[in-house]
Formats: structure tokens, sequence, C-alpha cells
């Protein structure tokens, strides 16, 4: 990673790339000071250390801690997530926009516009539910309809720049710019977690204790970035033979190639989407001031991963909830698969190019190979999924260790700066090849 940054900064234009991906992300971090003008902010601060569960969590580490301090940034590019998220589940449900995916260069576009129209209407209605439901409360310093104008007008220009800010990343920087926004927030949490765990386990204790917990700690935190990394490299190639035909005077083909399938197809997916709707029931209690008790009350403990590995006489079957947990993990590593990657299409393109899979048939046999591939590996990936996300919960419950890089974050992490540096690497390769073809 470092010789390939030492080779990069050698070459003028990546060089410019590099420099201008760092300026902006300097503005980003800049904007997350920046006060939303007329709120308390330390509202949200207060608000947040009486909830409990992940969720809130997790938002905290996706906006940069922006949302806490409830800068002009708060919203963040999780307007984004969610638009993009909504528009790739719209293209299976609707023909039109399944006809505009697979209608090239173009179709993308129109796509992306689509997008950006969603998020500054998600932008526009979560700023207006904040200002409106919790004005009144102590958000606002003096509520009135200026002031919740005020504040919807500033978070929703904050997260429609900072969705320019990704795009212009993308076109003129290195790297996918709404990913690496999201990574740039993530890590910003970072260092007050790792001080949160030195303050907690390490400083203070006799010298022996601290360093294995010091050790302890290095050693779950390289563990599971490797793991992570293994997942995330870890492919299976499906052998493809491309028959003999002449052409002209020639005889083509005959070669032979492969069809790489990921391991972990659905990459980060499940799991957001398992936790996010474990979360919603406890996030909607909170938001409406629920504090009852009875069979909801109990519902909401089951779901709260918060009280999952804590084996009290009186608790312990709320960490029955982590089945539940598992079961959507898997379930959405299926579902998410199911709707990015069709074998049937592949196998009609390796039809229509004289491609076909060595002993297999082409046509509906090769498309049911691959979906009994398919299945065996998803399966795979989802287990690997669900131990990265599981781990943080163990330790939580049995240590109380918490902090806002769960495995979630770490996956995000880890892929985007894989995908980054791959990119990167690209363009060099790009570049020498040009060089020499203008020699």
């Amino acid at each position: 990673m470092l010789t390939t940054l030492k080779n990069a900064f050698k070459i003028k234009e990546i060089r410019n790339k590099i420099l201008f991906t760092f300026a902006m992300l300097v503005v980003i971090r800049i904007g997350s000071q920046l006060p939303v003008p007329g709120v308390d902010r330390n509202y949200f601060a207060n608000w947040f250390s009486k909830q409990t569960g992940d969720a809130f969590n997790l938002f905290d580490a996706f906006t940069g801690g922006s949302f806490l301090s409830m800068s002009i940034l708060a919203l963040n590019i999780t307007p984004y997530i969610t638009s993009s998220i909504i528009m790739q589940l719209l293209t299976i449900a609707i023909p039109k926009l399944e006809e505009l995916q697979r209608d090239g260069e173009d179709g993308r576009k129109k796509i992306a516009s689509i997008t950006r129209y969603v998020t500054v209407g998600l932008a526009l209605l979560q700023a207006t539910a904040m200002a409106i439901g919790f004005g009144g409360s102590g958000l606002l310093e003096n509520y009135n309809a200026i002031s919740v104008i005020t504040v919807v007008i500033a978070l929703t220009a904050g997260s429609a720049f900072l969705m320019w800010i990704g795009e212009q990343i993308t076109e003129n920087g290195i790297g996918n710019g709404i990913s690496i926004v999201l990574v740039i927030n993530i890590i910003s949490r970072m260092p007050q977690d790792l001080t949160g765990l030195f303050n907690q386990f390490v400083k203070g204790k006799p010298f022996a204790t601290a360093t294995l917990a010091a050790i302890i700690i290095l050693a779950i935190i390289v563990g599971m970035v490797l793991f992570i990394i293994l997942l995330d490299r870890a492919i299976r190639k499906i052998p493809v033979q491309y028959a003999k035909k002449v052409q002209g005077r020639k005889m083509v083909g005959g070669n032979t190639s492969s069809i790489p399938l990921k391991v972990n197809t659905a990459g980060v997916i499940p799991i957001i989407f398992a936790s996010s709707i474990m979360q919603f029931p406890i996030i909607i209690s909170s938001l409406v001031g629920y504090s009852g008790t009875g069979v909801w009350a109990r519902i909401l403990a089951f779901l709260n991963s918060g009280n999952w590995f804590k084996f009290t006489e009186s608790t312990w079957y709320f960490s029955l909830g982590l089945l539940l947990y598992v079961v959507l993990v898997i379930f959405f590593a299926y579902f998410y698969t199911s709707i990015t990657f069709n074998p049937m299409e592949v196998s009609n393109n390796m039809k229509k190019q004289g491609g076909f899979i060595p002993g297999i048939r082409p046509g509906k046999p090769t498309s049911d190979y691959l979906n009994r591939i398919l299945g065996y590996i998803i399966f795979i990936g989802a287990v690997g999924l669900t131990f990265i996300g599981i781990l943080p919960y163990v330790f939580q419950g049995l240590f109380g260790a918490s902090v806002s890089f769960g495995g979630t974050s770490l996956i995000i992490i880890v892929s985007v700066i894989l995908e980054t540096i791959n990119q990167l690497e690209s363009q060099m390769l790009v570049r020498n090849y040009k060089g020499f073809l203008n020699d």
C-alpha cells in the first residue's frame, strides 16, 4: 500500500487527484464542526447518552459525529445511501427503471439523476421531522417558524453539498467519492473509541494486566481486519471454454476464461439491513419517548443488541435475539445477491458468445449450475459476515467494550481502502501503457 502511494506521487496527474481528494476531505471535516444556527449543540449529545442499542452508535459513526454535534453536515450522506438502496430495489420492481439500468451509460446517468432528487427529498423530510419533532423539546433555542425553516434549509443543503463533493471526488479524485466520504467519517470517530478502550481496560491497571489487555485489543482489531480482507478477496472461479469458429479465413476462439464469483457477494448490505430492521422499533420507541413495561418492552429488550451476551438470571433469554439477527443476515445475503446477479442472464450472454462451462450444457443447465454454486458460496460469505457482525456484541455484552467502529464499520473501511488502492494501481498501469505507446 505504501509503495503504491509512493509511486503514485511520482506521477503528476495522479498526485493531483490524490491532493484534490485530500482537500475535499479537509473541507468535510471543517464542515462537520460548523453549527446549525439557532440550535443547542448539546441537545443530541445528552439525548444519545440516554439511548441504548447499536443503531444510534452506527448512525453516529456514519455521520462522523456531525449528528451528535448538530453541525450543518448532521445528516451527512445517509440520505444518499438510503436513496441508493431504494433505487436498487425499485429497479427490480419497476420495469422502466430496469430498462434504464440496462441502457448503458446513458441509462445509468438518468438513474443517478433520479437518485440525486430522491436524496434531496429524503434529506428535506428528515430535516423537517428533526426540526419539528425535537425543536419544541429543546433542540431549538427559539422554537418558531423561522428557526424551523433555517434548520431544514441548513441540514438539507449540507446533505446535498456532501453528495456533490462525493461526485466531485469520483470525477476528479481517487476512488468512489461517496464511499470515501463514508470512510473518513467512520475513521474520524476511531481515535475517540480507542481512547475509551484504553481508559477502560489499560489505564490505571497493573502493568501485567494492562499489557495483556492492550495485546488482546490489538490482536482482535488486527484479526478482524485480516479476516475481512480474506472474506473480501475470496472468490470462486467458474471455468469457461469458448468454442472455435471460422471468421473469414481465420479460426478464432478456443480460448479459456473464468467467471469470478465473490464469496461475499452482497458486501456489508446484509448486516446493515438486518441491524436496521431490528433497531427500527427501538428507534421509533425512543423518538416517541416510550419507556413502559409489559410485552412490548420485552420485545424491545429482545431486539436490543446491548442486551445480548449479558447472562444474568433475569436477562439471559434476551440473547436469543441474536438468532433472529443471524437469520436476517443470511436471508439478506441471499436476497441482495438475487437482485444484483442474474445467473440466467450470464448463461445467455455466454451462449451468445459461444462460451460454455466444461461438462455443463448451455442454457438452463448452466443457469442451474451457477445457482447451485452461488447457494454454497453465499452461505459461506453470510457465515463470515455474521461472525464479524456478532464479535463486537460479544465483547460489548461480556466486557462492556462499546465502540462505534464495530464489524459493519470495519468491513466498510477495509473494502473501500482495497477498492481505492486497486483503482489507483489501475490508473498507474493505464498511464504506463499510454507512455509506452507514445514513445
